[in-house]
């Protein structure tokens, strides 16, 4: 074949593998599915009264899943729930746009998408620690926890369901995202010992795998034990070559990107305690 046919045809399979985006969806029980969109995820709960949808991805995710939510189901779309600021997460909304459709977010996720004038729905329903939702016979818990990934990101709790979603501050079966970019440390470790106390058997994030309650223990034993063994490392005058060089945690080798990631994690959280724990100009360090 000549080179370059081969290149064309070539281009133009990696051009139709783009514009043939495969979705899914995962029946969780009681009416809750879980919706993937290549490295994203989201979930949706169908009721007799109507369906709420949670983080709408993007426009073609959405369109699609607004349609499977019509075919499949037959139910209007009650409530669209985003779960933070993140533009990968919540871009889309306008799909589900309608007048019985509720928008709903926390108040500085809101705030966030006005000022920075996302093209998304804005939402028309905010609160500020906590929200309940309830369709049928099934209440859905908003809770804001403090800083943690972007801004006004929340826990979402489907109470019947026992399953809690949250999206980029629990990530199950794989490293936390590089360099940490946008992450609160201490306040991802904070919000996530809060809803380790709620009662849920199944978690669910916005990217990575399915997992339980344990999976979640786990993942927070990873971040403290990356946050404290890095604190360490600055409090004893070792710079962050030493510091790469003496943290192993090879107890969490399993999760994907471990050995790729974990240098950009300790160099992520290196970074904020630089700068916002002041460490980087501390007389006594």
């Amino acid at each position: 074949m000549p080179r370059l046919l081969q290149k064309l045809l070539t281009t133009a399979l990696l051009f139709i593998g783009f514009a043939t985006q495969a979705y899914e969806i995962e029946d969780l029980g009681d009416g809750l599915h879980r919706f993937i969109d290549d490295r994203h995820r989201s979930v949706f709960l169908i009721t007799s009264e109507g369906a709420i949808v949670t983080d709408p991805l993007n426009k073609k995710a959405a369109t699609w899943l607004n349609e499977q939510i019509k075919t499949r189901y037959n139910v209007p779309v009650k409530y669209v729930i985003y779960s933070h600021n993140h533009s990968d997460h919540i871009y889309g909304a306008e799909v589900f746009k309608n007048p019985h459709t509720t928008f709903v977010a926390h108040k500085l996720a809101a705030q966030d998408i006005k000022n920075t004038q996302m093209k998304t729905v804005t939402p028309s329903l905010t609160f500020d620690d906590e929200l309940l939702l309830t369709l049928d016979d099934s209440t859905v818990k908003l809770n804001y926890h403090g800083p943690n990934d972007g801004r006004g990101s929340v826990s979402i709790l489907f109470e019947k369901q026992k399953t809690l979603f949250v999206v980029d501050w629990i990530v199950i079966g794989r490293m936390p995202w590089q360099k940490l970019w946008s992450y609160d440390i201490q306040g991802m470790i904070n919000s996530t010992q809060a809803v380790l106390k709620y009662d849920f058997d199944t978690f669910v994030g916005g990217h990575a795998d399915i997992g339980s309650k344990a999976d979640a223990a786990r993942y927070l034993s990873y971040l403290d034990l990356l946050y404290s063994q890095v604190t360490a490392g600055v409090l004893a005058g070792n710079t962050l070559d030493e510091i790469k060089q003496n943290i192993k945690l090879d107890q969490f080798s399993d999760f994907k990107q471990f050995d790729a990631w974990l240098p950009l994690n300790i160099e992520g959280v290196y970074e904020r305690l630089m700068e916002e724990s002041g460490m980087g100009w501390r007389s006594d360090l």
